[in-house]
């Protein structure tokens, strides 16, 4: 807090400005270090509008945490933290007659020395601070009667899961919703999910998570780096360098040529002419047939032929560009219409815009942004319809055949590329108005004309 009124947040090497308060505001912050009852501001005054202002901008930026106890001197029973920006906690109606039970994507697991229940459905988690609260959750594996559920703590209980039905950890069943059921989680498109591949795909990206993503060397402290290749096995040796020679053919020497492009020449940009040619090298839909029902009374099934190996020919991959420099393409989000070889524009904002392609730099740790940045997106559905259980890591090993496409198309047409292992699925599902449990981003690759080194005379 400043002398001019000015206050800002920092944690580690992040600090963010969240404007100018009235000593008054000032002082009645100081209490977010130990806890701001939430009907403190709630007022129409002038001093609680400033400090719901200030409040609010803390919650879009994930910097606040919320308790729940009967009272600020005891333990807290339950707290909880937001996982995306912009979470506020908010109550869903609940009476005494309605039937509740947990969805099957909650779980409640051990995080150091605590109790966490979380949903990658859900946009924060519920740290549980109390073992009579764990086993109530636990009781609601089956719908439960909320008038039937243990009377203890009956109004805190109410509370709380009037808060766990707004995330969508819990769910409300009506007389005609059966048992808790896939088809009840209140969104069709869910049924083809497993629990576990849900989970992944939440928690191994950015948008929908806390947690620090990237190289962030965890457990350096802990153990040595595993070496770059593993030490040989024991036993008897054929020696194939002897039957080996050097890349004979244009596709051996392609494949040792490959390699990622991270500094691209924004005074050259790719053209749309390349860029219409990389397409249809490693993407277009090449020819289309109908497959009879894999069972009796089953729907036919559509397939389509593409230049990479899909799993199954379900080709449920698609390509969103978010072009930034292209000569004769104009700045913007498109897709790939794959089928008739042809982009079409989405609306999206410039902050978006911006904020992907900032997002993709610092990735890649680059120079500049990428001219092109393709996000590979899934069709969920169109392979889990099939495979079930083992859906996703399908869906990852397509798309490691497609980048891998990606890599070998640019280094022919001498052009620079650069896969990205991390993407931020909110901003996608905002950008497109994509739920992200529909269609969302499961990889990215950037696409430019890379610099020439230059060499000195």
């Amino acid at each position: 807090m400043q002398a001019d009124g000015n206050i800002t947040a920092s944690l580690g090497d992040y600090s963010v400005s969240l404007g100018q308060f009235s000593g008054a505001a000032m002082d009645r912050a100081r209490n977010l270090s130990t806890g701001l009852p939430l009907a403190s501001f709630t007022g129409k005054s002038l001093l609680a509008r400033e400090v719901d202002a200030l409040v609010h901008r803390l919650a879009r930026h994930g910097l606040l945490e919320y308790r729940l106890a009967s009272s600020r001197e005891e333990q807290d029973l339950v707290v909880i933290e937001p996982q995306v920006p912009e979470y506020w906690p908010r109550r869903a109606k609940l009476s005494s007659r309605d039937t509740v039970v947990l969805s099957r994507f909650a779980h409640l697991r051990r995080r150091g020395n605590e109790m966490v229940l979380e949903s990658p459905r859900a946009g924060a988690l519920f740290r549980i601070g109390h073992p009579a609260i764990a086993a109530t959750l636990a009781a609601l594996s089956q719908p439960q009667k909320i008038s039937e559920l243990n009377r203890q703590g009956a109004t805190f209980n109410l509370y709380l899961f009037e808060l766990l039905l707004d995330s969508q950890i819990l769910l409300k069943l009506d007389a005609k919703g059966g048992q808790g059921l896939r088809v009840n989680e209140g969104d069709g498109n869910l049924v083809l999910w497993d629990f576990h591949d849900l989970v992944f795909h939440t928690r191994s990206t950015e948008g929908r998570q806390a947690n620090p993503v990237g190289a962030t060397f965890t457990y350096a402290d802990a153990v040595p780096p595993p070496p770059a290749v593993r030490p040989s096995w024991p036993g008897s040796r054929i020696d194939l360098r002897k039957f080996s020679a050097e890349p004979s053919s244009p596709f051996a020497t392609l494949l040792r040529e490959r390699h990622s492009t991270r500094d691209f020449d924004d005074k050259h940009p790719v053209t749309l002419g390349e860029l219409a040619q990389f397409l249809d090298t490693t993407a277009r839909v090449m020819s289309e047939w109908k497959g009879g029902p894999y069972f009796d009374g089953g729907p036919e099934v559509t397939y389509g032929t593409r230049p990479y190996p899909s799993a199954g020919s379900a080709y449920e991959l698609e390509l969103y560009l978010t072009v930034s420099n292209c000569e004769g393409l104009a700045r913007g989000l498109y897709h790939y219409d794959a089928g008739s070889h042809a982009l079409v524009a989405i609306t999206a904002s410039a902050q978006q815009l911006q904020a992907q392609s900032v997002a993709a730099q610092f990735a890649m740790d680059a120079p500049g942004q990428p001219q092109i940045l393709i996000t590979i997106a899934a069709r969920f559905g169109r392979i889990s319809w099939k495979y079930s259980s083992i859906a996703y890591s399908l869906i990852l090993k397509d798309v490691g055949c497609m980048i891998q496409t990606f890599y070998l198309a640019a280094t022919d047409m001498g052009l620079g590329g650069c896969a990205i292992g991390s993407i931020n699925i909110d901003l996608f599902a905002k950008m497109t108005a994509l739920e992200f449990h529909i269609e969302g981003p499961v990889g990215q690759f950037a696409l430019g004309r890379g610099k020439k080194l230059e060499v000195p005379s």
